[in-house]
């Protein structure tokens, strides 16, 4: 699997032959400023919840590659009435059956808006399932939430999480003490952090980081930097 950050919390994952852009925040940020938003490729992009700051570039990136939408119920329908046609909506609990991926929407613990203000919805994470060189992978990308019991439910029904990505930035989501009871909880291999950085009051010292980390693989990206997870 191919990962690539776009700061924030948006990534691209490439599983097989198909791309995933998941809470496209790109063109707002300052830090993500060298990105090329019209060079990014996606089959489908995924929100977690309907946040200015997960969804700034949707319509525009819809736009470039025609990806289909996977978003809650209410999100899906907010963007079908933003042009954004080719759209599927779901909620907590529910899986697709994808080409190749099976993706599943699980909780989080956050609050969801649109950016005019009206109900998004729940927010939630994605756990996506595949197979790789004939190996089952399985990744959670928790979204914006705080620490919840359910996510020991994600260890139950997958028995492990080879990469976890996860928020550490603090104030509106989980910290880093927090994020590395989660990783234990799903019973993580690799946490990629997340949602760091960006704005004064979600400044983290990634150094420090790494040491609350040390029982996992920690895989820090910059932005932009494109790896091969494995």
């Amino acid at each position: 699997m191919k990962a690539t950050y776009y700061g924030h919390g948006c990534f691209g994952l490439e599983i097989g032959k198909k791309k995933f852009l998941i809470d496209p925040f790109i063109t707002p940020n300052e830090l993500a400023k060298n990105i090329d938003v019209s060079s990014i490729e996606a089959d489908y992009i995924l929100l977690t919840h309907g946040h200015e700051d997960h969804v700034a570039d949707t319509e525009l990136i819809y736009t470039n590659t025609q990806a289909t939408l996977i978003a809650n119920f209410e999100v899906a329908n907010w963007f079908e009435k933003k042009g954004v046609k080719e759209g599927i909506g779901m909620n907590i609990g529910g899986a697709l059956q994808l080409e190749g991926c099976a993706i599943k929407m699980v909780s989080a613990l956050h609050s969801s808006s649109m950016p005019d203000g009206s109900y998004g919805g729940l927010a939630a994470g994605f756990v996506f399932v595949f197979e790789e060189d004939e190996v089952e992978k399985v990744v959670y990308f928790a979204g914006d939430t705080g620490l919840h019991k359910e996510m020991e439910l994600i260890q139950e029904e997958f028995g492990f999480v080879d990469f976890a990505f996860l928020p550490i930035g603090d104030v509106f989501t989980m910290g880093i003490n927090d994020a590395i009871e989660a990783a234990y909880l799903v019973n993580a291999d690799t946490v990629v952090p997340m949602h760091y950085n960006t704005f004064e009051p979600i400044e983290v010292d990634l150094e420090e980081t790494k040491i609350g980390f040390e029982e996992f693989r920690f895989e820090v990206f910059n932005i932009g930097e494109e790896k091969e997870l494995i």
